[in-house]
Parts: C-alpha cells; structure tokens; sequence
C-alpha cells in the first residue's frame, strides 16, 4: 500500500484536528528538492496537456474556415503526440470545443486529403472511450450507482451497456449476491437490456452453477427476447436433477417461443449461425477482439480475448463439439455435424493472421499458458474420410469459399479413392468443382477425380481430362475487368491492374456490357467497380455473383466519401468483395488489390505453382493411360498434349509417354516428330516410346516419317541407329524396305 492510500484509509475515520496534523507532516515530507522534483513533471504534464488542446482545437478551426493544408499540418502534429485513447478523450472532453471538434472531424473524413488523419483521431477517441467504460474499476463504481439517485441510475446503465459483455463477470456475480436486493434487481435489468452480449456467458456459467443459481439464471434468460439462449436451456432441462431448474428452464423455453428441434439440432442450428458470420453473431464488430466464455464456480465467469478474424469459427466449433457429443451417445455422430466442425476448423486455419497464436487451439509447438496443442485442421479432415471432405467442399462451392474449396479439394484427392464421384444425394460436389470459376479449384478438382481412377461414368465425365490437359500449359496469364465510372477512371484502374499483370478487357458501364468479351476470356481473375454509390453497387455485385465466369472472382469497389463508410460497414466481412474510397494513392490501389485476390482466390498463379500443376495433371494423365481407364478418355487431351510439346520447359518425355498409349494417328507420329527433333539419349528414349505405340496400335507412322527411320537407322550413330531399328521392328515395315540397310556395306 502507497503513502497515498494510506493517507485516504487514514482520513477516512480521523478527526478534523488528526487530519490537519497529517497534511502538515505530509508537506514536511514533500518539502525542499523532493517536493520541487514531484511538482516539475505536474507543470509539464499540464504544458502537454494544453499543448495538446491547442492543436486539435486548431485543427477544428482550420477545417471549418477550410484551410484543410493548415488542419492537415495541425492534425498531423496532434496525432504525433501518440496520446493513449483515454488520454485523447480527456483532452477533447475538457477542451470546450467538444462539440465543434466532433463536426469538424465529420467534415475532414469526407475530404481526401483529411480522411486518414480523422479517422485515426476519431478511432482512437472510441477506443479511448471503450477503455475507460470497460475498466474493472469503472464497471464496479458503475455497478454500485445502480442504486444511487435517480440521474446517477440512468448514467451507471448508461455505462455498462456502452461496456457491454466486459461488464459481465461482475454483473453476474451482482446478480447473484444476496446482500442487496434491490441492486440485483437493477442489475437484472441492465442484463435484460443487453441482450444478445448477455446471453452466451450467462448460458455458458448456467452450466455449471449450483442448482440455485441456474434458476436464477434461467428465469433471465427467459427474459431477453433472443434465442441464443435455447439450446442451453433445453440441454440443462434434460440434464438437471433438480425440479426447480427443470422447470425454470422450461418456463424461460415457452417465453421465447418454444423450441421443436432437439438439443443436438439446437447446437447445431446455432453453430450453424456462427459459422455463417451473421452480423449479429459480434458483439464488437469493427474491433481486433472478441470475447471466448467458460465458468469455473471457484473463480466465476472468465473471458478469454479471441482475434475476430477467428472468433466466428471458434464459436461454431464449440456449439457444433457439443452437438455431436449429444449425438453419440444417441448412437452415432452424422457427417452433416462433422462436416460442419471440418469447415469450421479449415475456415479458423485459413482466416487466423500471421504469427497469430489462437489461446483456444494452439498448434504444436505454439501452445502458450499450459495449453494443450491441437493437431492441423488437416489431421482431422483426413482422419474423418472423403465423404465428409465432399460435404464441406460443397459448403464452400456454395459459399463461394475459394479457400475452403481448395483445403477439402486437398483431402478428397487423399482420400477419397474411386468413391470419389458417388452422388452423395442429388449432386457430387468434386464433379461441381470442375465448373467452379477458379482455375485452380477447377484443375484441383480433376486431379482429385483423375487420381481416383473411377470406374463408373457420371454426368460430368467429359470435362475431367480436358482440364488436366489445360493444366499442362502452366499458364500464369490473368484477365481483369472493370466497370463503371468513366474513360480517365478506367484508365487509372487498368494501369493499377496491368502493373500486378492482369491483361485487362475493355471498359463496360456494366458487366452485360462486355459480356462476349468475358465469356471468351479463359478466366476472370480480378473485378474492380467504379462511381457506385450505396444504392448502385448492391445490385452491380449481385450481377457479377450471378455471372458463371465471375460469381467467384474478387471484387473491389471504389467508391465516393459520401458511400465508403456505409459500403465498407455493408461489406465487411464478404466473401471475395473489398470497398475502397477513391482517392488514394496508386500503391494503397495496387495493395487493395493484392490483399483481396489473396484473400479470396489465392492471388496470381505464380510460375512455380503452374510448372507443379503441370506436373501433377501430367502424372495423373500417365496413370489413366497406363491403367486404360474405360470412364476417363486420355484421348480427349491428345491435341492438348502434342501442342504442349512445343511449350517452353515441357515435359517432353512425359508427354510423349502419355501420347504413346494414345490409339490415335497423330499421337504417334507426334511422338516420331519429337523424337527427331531431339537427339542423344532423349532420342533413344522417345524412339523407344514410339515403339511401345506400334507395339500396342499398329503402325501409324507416315510414309515420310518411315523413311526417316530407315535413314537414321542407316546413317545415326550406334545407339540411335540401333533404337531407329528397333521401331522398325515394331512397325513391322516390309522386308523390301529393309534391304536398303541388309546390302549397304
């Protein structure tokens, strides 16, 4: 304990004459440099402080005479100050001008030049504010004025509702105390009030209360008119020993409306919900962090601070773990369920930041606080087989999830084997994926389907070696529209894409606009939209998401200070689609761009990524062959394959070994061709496979491509002379032809 409160507790119970002693002894102790010492950083502190209150009241004045180079020096010199939230809040609340300062900060983030400087000022005053109302400290002395006067009431809830579920864990424990009735009851209404923030910590410490507790806690859940609550209050009723709960728990079911589902599908419907990142599943949209709950009756109700990025997922996996749970002791676990905690655990690993450490699934090596590792989403995924792989690849084919897709696309290839394109009910995912519009779940999805060799045909059947054949051509070529705005707008954006290397097609006020040019395009990687307002751009994105060619392309939108806000608040958490004010500086474009195509599709094939899809699409094209599946016809790629050979870094031998076991004229010579355009060993080699191709087919060869061989059989050097003969052989070439070689000396 500090001097300082000693001095409070002292004066708290000591008469006028002690207390007027102790202040005398207290200057004695703070008399000469001590004292001169202690009242230097005062003075400081206040010379900051009105320093600090001259600047941002500058700043206001500036703005509203709209000398905005002069508020942008001023705001500038504020913000460098790097005052903490809080602090920042006392000085605009005590400066006088509040009120002007807040107009002036609404006018300065319309302005371009002003935008970023009022929105950090304005940012750091709400954290400032959040701070301070979610201090412990705060939310105790707001706790205690529940009870004071009439205004002091009215303030106190004021403040807990702005701290929101923070305030939880002492408002529960208020709750439930005994020693103040009338503070309970008022704290009962502030939990009430809150609503949704209330109901997943006062269900999540339900559980684990002492019967008389839950049926306090029932009774408030009953009354806040969400439904959160449900599949708490049904499992806790089917579970309790306790009538009284029991009940309670059924009278706060029938006041929300009842609930017909199960336990198990309650769960699950919830998690559902957040697995969906509805708006309303945050409870501090906008922030860094959310807020993960569990109860320990020593300790009481205890938070643990989630990125946001994952909270969703984390919520969804823990709904869903106790869902399943409930299932197998009713006999089993259904694959819908853990298709379900599959995505959710894929969606958490794709969505958590770099060098993040999630406190609720630390990996191998990155558990912190005595944590317990989990295993990679992988692990699971495999661990749970092919068809539950097929059910999450769905849900991300439906979800436009290019990510998702890809993660389950990954283990149905692992999997799966030739069950892979069984129709699981009306529809087979993997066969869906080939018409997904991404290149790399397209060509993913055929290597998964290729490798599992199936044995039966399918609707789709035809499309599967013709996009292992494209993957071949390992190209990184990627296509952009735009639309909207006008000819100068155009031009900026197309010079914004083409510097990231996207060929991009002509301008359209609308997608219809170009729609030839789109559906020619081999892909549409990147979509930016331009001039939309809050009421135009809605419908423009329903366009592009209804396309076939761009329903899963990233979308940015750039729009005016007048719509940013509302559109980037509309947008936030979107799938595949990004809202950025125009205005910005090139390189802030370029990196919008960037960000969202790797966020969405994975970003630009790069050459290393194409140079392994064609060896993948090749290796899976030799397996069809080699086997001879009768489903998946390795002819249909033939023209694909010979006009590959003359790619740069092609695979010759590779290809050329698929094409000999092509029963087709031009597969063969094209290998003859390539053969003598080569020579050594490879020579040797490709020889051999034309050979192999005679040997199986029959001659196929040409009469000038025969002649050739005759000629390098006479003339080549030992080994090619030798491999010429050999095919020949294969070739069954009349025994005429042949004299030319027997008599030549």
């Amino acid at each position: 304990m500090t001097h300082r409160s000693a001095f409070a507790c002292f004066s708290s119970v000591a008469s006028p004459a002690l207390l007027a002693r102790a202040a005398v002894l207290s200057l004695m102790m703070l008399s000469g440099s001590a004292f001169g010492q202690a009242a230097a950083p005062d003075a400081a502190q206040k010379e900051a402080d009105a320093n600090a209150t001259h600047l941002i009241q500058d700043f206001a004045h500036y703005v509203k005479i709209a000398s905005f180079d002069a508020a942008a020096g001023t705001g500038t010199q504020f913000l460098d100050l790097k005052l903490a939230p809080t602090k920042l809040v006392d000085i605009i609340e005590k400066s006088g001008d509040q009120q002007k300062i807040n107009d002036a900060l609404q006018i300065a983030a319309r302005r371009p030049e002003l935008a970023d400087i009022a929105g950090k000022i304005m940012k750091a005053f709400e954290d400032g504010k959040l701070q301070r109302a979610r201090d412990p400290k705060e939310i105790a002395k707001a706790i205690e004025d529940l009870t004071g006067t009439v205004r002091g009431r009215l303030l106190a809830r004021e403040r807990l509702l702005f701290a929101g579920e923070y305030a939880l864990p002492q408002l529960l424990e208020n709750l439930l105390k005994n020693d103040n009735a009338a503070r309970s009851a008022e704290v009962q209404r502030v939990l009430i009030d809150l609503g949704r923030q209330s109901e997943i910590p006062l269900s999540v410490a339900m559980m684990k209360m002492p019967a008389a507790q839950q049926e306090r806690v029932a009774n408030v859940l009953g009354l806040i008119p969400w439904k959160t609550s449900l599949p708490f209050l049904k499992d806790l009723s089917e579970t309790t020993q306790n009538d009284n709960v029991k009940q309670a728990c059924q009278r706060a079911i029938n006041a929300l409306g009842g609930a017909s589902q199960s336990t198990q599908e309650l769960y699950q419907a919830l998690a559902e919900d957040y697995y969906a990142e509805k708006a309303e599943s945050l409870s501090f949209p906008g922030e860094e962090f959310q807020l993960l709950w569990s109860y320990d009756p020593g300790t009481g109700l205890n938070e643990i601070a989630i990125r946001t990025e994952v909270y969703n997922e984390a919520m969804a996996m823990r709904l869903d773990e106790r869902a399943m749970e409930i299932e197998q002791g009713n006999g089993g676990v259904s694959p819908q369920a853990l298709a379900l905690w599959i995505a959710a655990n894929f969606s958490r690993e794709i969505d958590t930041p770099k060098g993040y450490i999630n406190p609720v699934y630390p990996l191998p090596g990155l558990a912190a606080n005595g944590a317990k590792p989990r295993r990679t989403a992988d692990y699971f995924a495999a661990a749970a087989g092919g068809g539950v792989a097929q059910l999450v690849l769905a849900r991300a084919l439906d979800a436009r999830d290019t990510p998702l897709a890809r993660k389950a696309l990954h283990i149905v290839e692992e999997t799966a084997g030739g069950r892979a394109i069984q129709p699981d009910g009306e529809r087979t995912p993997l066969v869906d994926a080939l018409t997904y519009p991404d290149r790399r779940v397209q060509t993913e999805a055929a290597l998964a389907i290729g490798i599992s060799q199936p044995q039966e045909t399918f609707s789709g059947a035809e499309r599967v070696v013709p996009t292992l054949a494209s993957g071949l051509k390992g190209s990184t070529a990627q296509y952009a529209v735009v639309i909207g705005g006008n000819t100068e707008n155009y031009q900026v954006a197309r010079r914004s894409l083409e510097k990231l290397g996207y060929s991009v097609l002509p301008h359209g006020d609308h997608l219809a606009d170009i729609a030839t040019l789109v559906a020619e395009a081999p892909s549409i990687d990147f979509v930016m939209v331009l001039g939309q307002n809050s009421e135009k751009l809605p419908p423009v994105v329903d366009e592009i998401r209804g396309t076939i060619k761009t329903a899963a392309s990233p979308v940015l939108a750039m729009t005016g200070p007048e719509s940013y806000s509302e559109l980037r608040h509309r947008y936030d958490g979107t799938q595949g689609v990004g809202v950025r004010q125009v205005g910005i500086s090139e390189d802030q474009t370029e990196k919008a761009i960037t960000d969202l195509a790797i966020a969405t599709t994975g970003g630009p094939i790069s050459a290393g990524e194409a140079a392994d899809y064609a060896k993948r699409c090749l290796a899976a094209l030799r397996d069809l062959a080699v086997s001879g599946n009768q489903v998946l016809n390795v002819g249909d790629a033939a023209t694909t394959l010979i006009g590959a050979l003359s790619e740069k870094n092609a695979d010759v031998s590779g290809i050329c070994e698929v094409l000999s076991r092509i029963d087709q004229d031009r597969a063969q010579r094209a290998v003859l061709d390539a053969a003598m355009k080569s020579g050594g060993a490879d020579r040797v080699a490709l020889l051999g496979k034309v050979a192999d191709s005679a040997k199986r087919f029959g001659n196929k060869l040409e009469a000038r491509q025969v002649a050739g061989v005759l000629d390098l059989a006479a003339k080549g050097d030992e080994a090619e002379a030798t491999a010429a003969a050999a095919l020949l052989g294969a070739l069954q070439v009349p025994n005429n032809e042949l004299m030319p070689l027997i008599l030549s000396k």
